[in-house]
């Protein structure tokens, strides 16, 4: 007899629906998984046949073979243990086979029978979802699943269960969505003395999701800074929690069930490979700049980074999605984040310290900035010195706006750009390009005169021009202008052309 049962493969985010054919048939002994398995899919024979038997259940001596279909998709992962399982359950008419096969289902089989939670169950409840099927998974991975509304989920701790359920013995209640993580407590802007320049250019960024790079001596505060900058930006919506969470999802970072609509904040090491910051290594997963997805990539210490690491940063920058190109695979990832670099001025780091003046001026600062090709540069709006504070102003009472009042006015400018470019995920101005920016920014006359005479001045690429008016739109929607002036170019301006490296 032959059953159908059926799951997933993953390829990125994406759950591709595989069918289980499981097939007993009259022949010498053999249990056989065709269909491109991987080392983990090949040993679930075993775990599936040991697992039967602590059900008291014996296989026939017959041959047995399960087909993973499409058999040119390749397989990887321990979660098809219980698909396999109860096609073979079906296959042997222990459960009903219809009931099986109008369920995807995912899971890892412990040697007892008993089920162990697996990565992926929110885009495989997505996949259920779009075949009208529902998803029977481990219990402990149902609160992440049922965040699927479209989706009947059903968690079980063991096979037992499972098979009681399709039986009728003992129907399991569907799953419910976890809780909305609490966000964790943000730190207040009003906490750095001085760097009012930098606080300014931490709420434009916030604001149009604009690049951001900061350059100055050690302990002036720039980690602090970016470490604020989560405490600026608006909740996730359900659309970008949700594409957050799939990808969360497939990484293991989800915890017990729960979604957070906190934007993710990423601090990877300037020592992470290239397969660590883009993806890649086994079965090609997320990198950090996926991880970041709708949320903050801070990179500290930035030309510290191999060359070859930031030099993939550029194409996701623009796209907002990688491509994780291997022999066996070729996976794409959402990336849309936004980039917080810091890098002191030199090797050294007080180079701009005239009470500790470098020894190697100016060559050690060419030589340090150096390893920042033009190219990435160019894709920096904002580019930020932040000078060293004195210790005589850290005893003094702290000044400037709290982090709620700023993220109050990063808010309502997000939902102006919100507005004005629709579309189910909220853009922003960094989003704007070609004939759109040029309609959207709307710079008058004596804007366009300045932009004009900066660019003939300072050679600014076409990038650098359009990221300018991008900018110039971001402060004027701060502002709650309706047209970009002049003082929102020339504030725009004062960030592009410190330390100005054009391609």
């Amino acid at each position: 007899m032959v059953a159908q049962a059926y799951t997933v493969a993953f390829e990125g985010v994406e759950a591709r629906p595989v069918e289980v054919q499981c097939a007993v048939t009259p022949g010498l002994p053999a249990f056989s998984i065709v269909g491109l398995p991987d080392k983990a899919v090949s040993e679930a024979r075993d775990r599936v046949r040991t697992a039967l038997s602590s059900l008291s259940i014996a296989l026939p001596s017959k041959r047995i073979t399960v087909n993973l279909s499409p058999a040119d998709l390749p397989k990887e992962g321990s979660h098809f243990d219980l698909p396999i399982a109860l096609g073979l359950l079906a296959a042997l008419e222990i459960i009903p086979a219809d009931a099986v096969a109008q369920t995807v289902s995912l899971g890892e089989l412990s040697l007892d029978g008993n089920l162990v939670p697996v990565l992926g169950a929110l885009p495989a409840a997505m996949t259920a979802a779009n075949e009208d099927r529902a998803l029977v998974c481990p219990r402990a991975s149902g609160p992440e699943a049922a965040w699927v509304g479209a989706c009947n989920v059903i968690g079980a701790s063991s096979l037992l269960e499972i098979v009681r359920h399709f039986s009728g013995q003992q129907v399991l209640e569907p799953a419910q969505p976890g809780e909305v993580l609490a966000d964790p407590q943000a730190r207040d802007l009003r906490d750095v003395k001085g760097q009012e320049r930098a606080k300014r250019a931490l709420e434009i960024a916030a604001a149009g999701r604009h690049h951001m790079l900061m350059v100055g001596t050690p302990g002036s505060g720039k980690s602090m800074l970016a470490a604020r900058l989560p405490g600026l930006l608006p909740p996730l919506t359900p659309v970008e929690a949700l594409e957050t969470s799939m990808i969360h999802s497939i990484a293991g970072l989800l915890t017990e069930g729960g979604i957070s609509r906190t934007r993710p904040f990423r601090e990877p090491h300037h020592t992470a490979s290239m397969a660590a910051i883009t993806g890649g290594g086994r079965g090609a997963k997320p990198g950090e700049i996926s991880l970041a997805h709708h949320g903050v990539l801070f990179m500290d210490e930035f030309p510290e980074f191999p060359r070859s690491v930031l030099e993939t940063l550029r194409q996701p920058l623009e796209t907002g999605e990688v491509v994780v190109s291997r022999a066996n695979a070729h996976v794409r990832y959402p990336c849309r984040f936004l980039l917080m670099a810091a890098a002191n001025p030199c090797k050294c780091g007080y180079l701009s310290d005239p009470g500790r003046a470098c020894a190697r001026a100016p060559v050690c600062g060419e030589d340090y900035m150096g390893r920042i090709s033009g190219p990435l540069m160019d894709r920096f709006d904002l580019r930020v010195e932040v000078p060293p504070v004195a210790f005589t102003d850290l005893d003094l009472p702290a000044t400037g706006e709290t982090s709620e009042t700023v993220a109050s006015r990063v808010a309502t400018a997000r939902q102006v750009q919100a507005e004005r470019y629709g579309g189910a995920v909220p853009r922003t101005n960094a989003d704007a390009e070609g004939q759109q920016l040029e309609a959207v920014a709307r710079p008058d006359d004596d804007s366009r005169a300045l932009i004009a005479r900066a660019a003939e001045r300072f050679g600014l690429s076409a990038r650098g021009y359009h990221r300018v008016l991008r900018v110039a739109r971001t402060i004027a929607d701060l502002d709650g202008a309706e047209t970009v002036r002049r003082p929102h170019v020339a504030e725009a301006l004062s960030y592009r052309l410190t330390m100005t490296k054009e391609s």
